[in-house]
């Protein structure tokens, strides 16, 4: 993602036709908040941008300069492409009570948040991931986890998104969150993931 980003802004330098440097790449931090880092090269040089909002700017004879900049400087310069760039994606997960396709309460409340990120992308495309503990036999489980998968996507749908944007898949007892002993029943593996690009 930093790499798009990047492209972006040095697209958005080119445009500027003439005016201070010839190129400039600035980094953008990831959205996912993970560090990131950029070598750029030229005839003259070569530097590292390593810190969010760092540029290079390279002049008219291959002489590389690099400079802290700001998110701000870096919205004024580059609002327009930075605004077309697609919503990242995002991760959603909520739990459900023992053997059941029940959602907690707690759960029941997020999925209303979950719904309003949903409206707010044009053309979703949604992944529903069920979950369960090991209560049960593996093929209980694995029944359980699509049932909570397809409860979950008929949620979603009654909110508006269109069916034939969700895709479900139920794992069962195979991706614990958190690993516990047969039998033993855990909050936190009995769920469903739900991924929004």
């Amino acid at each position: 993602m930093a790499a798009l980003l990047w492209i972006v802004c040095l697209v958005a330098a080119l445009s500027q036709h003439g005016t201070g440097p010839k190129e400039r790449i600035t980094l953008l931090p990831n959205q996912d908040g993970r560090p990131s880092a950029l070598i750029v090269t030229s005839a003259k040089g070569e530097t590292v941008l390593d810190q969010p909002y760092q540029s290079a700017a390279v002049d008219s004879a291959a002489a590389l300069t690099a400079q802290p900049s700001s998110a701000a400087e870096v919205g004024s310069r580059y609002g327009a492409a930075l605004s077309a760039l697609p919503k990242g994606a995002a991760v959603f997960t909520v739990y459900f009570e023992t053997a059941t396709d029940k959602l907690v309460p707690e759960s029941a409340a997020r999925l209303v948040q979950i719904k309003t990120e949903l409206a707010q992308r044009p053309a979703p495309e949604v992944i529903v991931i069920g979950h369960s503990d090991r209560v049960d036999t593996v093929q209980f489980n694995d029944a359980l986890s699509l049932k909570r998968a397809e409860t979950v996507k008929a949620l979603l749908i009654e909110a508006g998104v269109p069916a034939e944007a969700i895709s479900v898949s139920g794992r069962g007892e195979r991706e614990l969150a958190v690993q516990t002993a047969d039998g033993k029943a855990e909050l936190r593996n009995r769920r469903v993931e739900i991924r929004v690009r």
